[in-house]
């Protein structure tokens, strides 16, 4: 049996197409708001501090801004208020608008490292950026704004050629190559900045993003790493040293923001797909080694499953693969991955 199957245009045909679509979204509303009654009751510290309990319970600046992004897409101005006001306390750098990126419960202080996380500032910024439109809230959108700005002022480098993305404003830049990740060009965020603030260094980011990916694909399934180095001579692009040669839970985002964006139609979405679809594997695996093709023994989340469905159903197919799965209550990456894909998939006008 095929895994990925072209959609039929006859479907839209049938008289009760609307009618079952429109029943379909209100019980997925409905889904929705359970899912999101549920997250905040598993990860959500009264405090405001989204709680990554597969990772000795600590707090990220991802974290916080994907809790963020989901209070908004749910209306829930009380939950984001709470996670702003812990984001604000806890993880704000005195020197500049960006965040922290880890905070640790079991350390004094909880912040060792005021070195910044990209994606956690990209998606804070964001949030705030469409908080402050959706209720009309100037002092969130001069928030956004100042994130932004601070974001295309430190983080936005150029390199062999290209100008990329530095994954922190510290530690990434070396004299013969720049390390950046691939998972932190998360393109639907970045063009709520980019409307915010607007200048041409956004869109060239962003494009040089796009080429930079298609060059970046790498093993059996063309897959992009984690981690990956652009020469500063010649933009040559190779799995980062320093990190596995592995695409695993940072790269899984990376075809999720591309359809969320529109462009599923990228080989770094199609790379994936074909992985996940791949029918000599047993399971879905968590990880794939880009130097040997080997696979983790271990299965991926169900968060991952939720992706594949999206990208298969952007790229015009279902993806509807029959594979072992975890056993297990998800923990906040898994269970975060999927209500970001479903928001994304909301976002496209999809139900999956």
């Amino acid at each position: 049996m095929p895994i990925f199957i072209p959609r039929r245009t006859a479907l839209g045909l049938l008289g009760c197409g609307a009618v079952a679509l429109s029943q379909s979204s209100r019980a997925r509303a409905a889904e929705a708001a359970r899912d999101w009654t549920a997250f905040k009751s598993r990860f959500l510290a009264p405090e405001g501090r989204v709680i990554d309990n597969g990772n000795n319970n600590q707090s990220h600046s991802e974290g916080q801004g994907w809790g963020l992004t989901l209070a908004e897409h749910h209306d829930d101005r009380a939950a984001f208020d709470q996670m702003l006001v812990w984001t604000r306390r806890n993880l704000r750098r005195g020197t500049d608008h960006l965040h922290a990126w880890r905070w640790r419960p079991d350390r004094r202080p909880a912040v060792q490292d005021t070195n910044n996380a990209t994606d956690g500032d990209l998606f804070i910024a964001s949030a705030l950026l469409r908080g402050g439109r959706r209720w009309s809230d100037p002092a969130l959108t001069e928030e956004g704004t100042a994130v932004a700005r601070d974001v295309l002022r430190l983080l936005v480098r150029r390199a062999g050629g290209s100008i990329v993305l530095l994954p922190g404003a510290r530690g990434f830049e070396h004299r013969t190559h720049v390390v950046i990740n691939p998972s932190y060009y998360s393109y639907p965020a970045i063009a709520t900045l980019a409307e915010a603030v607007p200048d041409p260094a956004w869109l060239r980011m962003a494009g040089d993003g796009l080429r930079l990916l298609r060059a970046a694909r790498f093993g059996r399934w063309g897959l992009s790493p984690d981690w990956l180095s652009v020469a500063r001579l010649d933009g040559r692009v190779s799995p980062a040293e320093g990190w596995p040669a592995r695409f695993s839970y940072d790269a899984v985002r990376v075809p999720l923001w591309l359809a969320w964006a529109g462009l599923a139609d990228e080989a770094a979405v199609a790379g994936p797909l074909n992985f996940w679809s791949d029918a000599t594997l047993r399971q879905i695996p968590a990880w794939a080694d880009l130097s040997t093709d080997t696979v983790s023994p271990y299965a991926a989340g169900a968060g991952v499953t939720e992706i594949a469905r999206f990208v298969a159903a952007e790229r015009g197919g279902r993806w509807d693969r029959q594979v072992e799965q975890s056993v297990g209550e998800r923990d906040y990456y898994d269970t975060a991955l999927m209500m970001l894909t479903r928001m994304g998939a909301s976002e496209r006008g999809r139900v999956i």
